[in-house]
């Protein structure tokens, strides 16, 4: 049984390929590419002529039987279109799958939009939680907001850049104005750019200038020592989830925690304002 390699590939830069990684993808019998026609403007920049197959979200089931045949005679390299395999994309399966089966699996250093967004975003990086790619509906963004709003751990999430906006929003209304935010743009690309500031001032700038491109979000994690909460804070925290569609008993709770206020004098505004 050969090998499968994970490789990762540049998310935008050619450059940024290791010299291991290049060797791999030359040496192994056969590349696993998310998209094909995307791989092959990498293969062809750098010459390399290996054969390819595709698998995707779509054709992973339907897969797997050519990817273990060719396994046992020979390696495979897993490539996604950018970055590491297996972080939010149907890689992480054929990687269970070759796990389960006794095949060997080897796992490559590379590119991560994640992790250099984090190092470039100058927050806490000792302790952090990747959320994936954020719920497109704003009460379920809401929800899993406030799972962490308490949560000390540097936040790190994908995001399109036309609901940039409303993920800003929804990040202040949860957890707080002020909390820090940093927008990392294009990353390695010719128009990189991290945008740092708080939820509020990063929500005035994008609301009406959405970003093009690939977008992470790094959010720092809640302060501890963070001051209670005016009356017009939680007032304006607590209608934006209610607005959302949440239900007044949790939207108080989760405010409450945030605002450092009892969740009945939080509830009694909720009550008043109705």
């Amino acid at each position: 049984m050969g090998v499968l390699y994970i490789v990762p590939t540049p998310i935008g830069n050619l450059e940024d390929m290791t010299l291991r990684a290049l060797r791999i993808l030359r040496e192994v019998s056969l590349i696993a590419a998310e998209d094909t026609r995307t791989s092959r403007v990498l293969t062809r920049h750098y010459d390399i002529d290996t054969p390819m197959t595709s698998y995707h979200e779509h054709n992973k089931l339907a897969k797997l039987d050519e990817i273990f045949a060719a396994l046992k005679t020979g390696d495979v390299a897993l490539i996604s279109d950018a970055g590491t395999p297996g972080i939010s994309d149907p890689g992480f399966e054929l990687i269970a799958a070759a796990i389960e089966r006794g095949c060997e699996v080897m796992p490559l250093p590379g590119a991560s939009a994640l992790t250099t967004a984090l190092v470039g975003s100058g927050m806490a990086s000792d302790r952090f939680v990747y959320l994936g790619f954020l719920p497109r509906k704003r009460a379920a963004l809401m929800t899993l907001l406030a799972e962490f709003a308490d949560r000390s751990e540097t936040l790190i999430a994908y995001e399109s850049p036309y609901r940039l906006g409303e993920s800003l929003a929804a990040i202040a209304a949860t957890l707080g104005d002020d909390r820090r935010v940093c927008v990392a743009r294009e990353i390695s690309k010719k128009f990189e750019r991290f945008y740092r500031g708080t939820a509020r001032e990063l929500y005035d700038y994008f609301d009406k200038d959405n970003p093009r491109g690939e977008v992470t979000l790094v959010v720092a994690g809640a302060d501890r020592d963070a001051a209670v909460w005016t009356e017009a804070q939680v007032t304006q925290a607590l209608k934006e989830r209610l607005e959302a569609g949440e239900a007044l008993s949790r939207a108080a709770s989760e405010v409450a925690k945030l605002a450092r206020w009892k969740k009945s004098a939080v509830y009694r505004l909720g009550v008043k304002d109705s």
